[in-house]
């Protein structure tokens, strides 16, 4: 009997190994097991938002769970973001557009509710894309030297940005200062309303991103005039750089990530980091990307962190130098 009990017990435990190991008892699962939201803190059809559902409608090759998008803007982006840091760490509430105004330019104006550095994990980044300057296509200015000759000849200048204080925000601000004139940019909940509202007619000129302004410039409704990287824009390569026409303003442009809350374990952060990477390296995505002019640009999470570092650092510089404020 003793015997029988001893093998009882030793069958009991080799099948409690094996459950151990296959990760099925005492209730743990394989991440996912559920939906992942993806909260995008912008208004929908901004670029950020375009970016989200293109990777939600690629996810579900490459995962057994979808990806669910859901836009959550307000306060430049900062709302959306806290809603993400204050869920539970655990991968099925994610942020993506990380490397945004909330991440890399507003906590240089402003204290905010949460780190951006302590309270979120970079996951990986998906795409970089310029800053792309623009005017209606019914305007007189055709050029830097058309909008500072406007501008010097006592007219009112305004300007469309996404969110205030954000990279759109810092870029409009900057150009004027070092062209030496004055300028009054009005924020929006993101990038689709600010360019909706250029669009109609109500300010002078605008930033956005390829995503968001490519169709209007092709439409004819909008008229583009400067580009704020240190190299021409593939999506638009006759437009020459602010620096080519003698304004000395270079952006990192437009960033976005993935970023889950701190204490997401480092497992999961891993799976959403390498499916992330399937994602970009499919052919019907990058053929998405291209159709609304974002280049799909992945870093992992090592290298995505040590940019968003240097991105913060050169944009806090830049507005130091240009004692640029809210």
């Amino acid at each position: 009997m003793m015997r029988i009990r001893k093998i009882t017990l030793l069958v009991a435990l080799v099948l409690v190994s094996s459950l151990i190991a296959t990760g099925f008892c005492f209730g743990a699962e394989t991440f996912p097991t559920k939906p992942i939201q993806v909260i995008v803190p912008f208004a929908a059809g901004g670029s950020n938002d375009v970016l989200a559902r293109a990777v939600a409608n690629t996810w579900t090759k490459y995962s057994p769970q979808p990806m669910l998008v859901i836009t959550k803007p307000g306060a430049g982006g900062i709302l959306g973001v806290e809603y993400v840091v204050r869920s539970k760490p655990d991968g099925y509430t994610i942020y993506l557009g990380q490397g945004s105004s909330p991440d890399l330019t507003i906590p240089h104006f402003q204290k905010m509710p949460y780190d951006p550095f302590k309270d979120l994990l970079p996951v990986a980044r998906l795409s970089v894309h310029s800053v792309i300057i623009c005017v209606s296509g019914k305007s007189s200015i055709k050029s830097m030297k058309d909008l500072v000759a406007y501008a010097n000849a006592g007219n009112r200048v305004t300007a469309a940005a996404s969110v205030a204080t954000g990279v759109v925000d810092i870029t409009l601000k900057a150009m004027a200062k070092r062209a030496n004139f004055p300028i009054t940019v009005v924020p929006f909940t993101g990038g689709a309303d600010a360019v909706t509202a250029l669009a109609g007619g109500h300010l002078t000129m605008g930033g956005g991103h390829p995503s968001e302004v490519m169709p209007h410039i092709k439409s004819g409704r909008f008229r583009a005039i400067g580009v704020a990287l240190d190299k021409r824009d593939p999506t638009l390569p006759n437009i020459p750089t602010l620096k080519e026409q003698g304004i000395d303003v270079i952006t990192w442009g437009s960033v976005k990530g993935v970023a889950a809350p701190a204490a997401t374990p480092p497992e999961v952060v891993e799976y959403i980091a390498s499916t992330l990477k399937k994602v970009s390296e499919d052919k019907d995505f990058k053929k998405a990307m291209a159709a609304v002019y974002q280049p799909v640009m992945y870093q992992n999470t090592k290298d995505w962190t040590i940019f968003l570092h240097k991105a913060y650092k050169d944009y806090g510089d830049l507005i130091k130098e240009l004692n640029l404020k809210i």
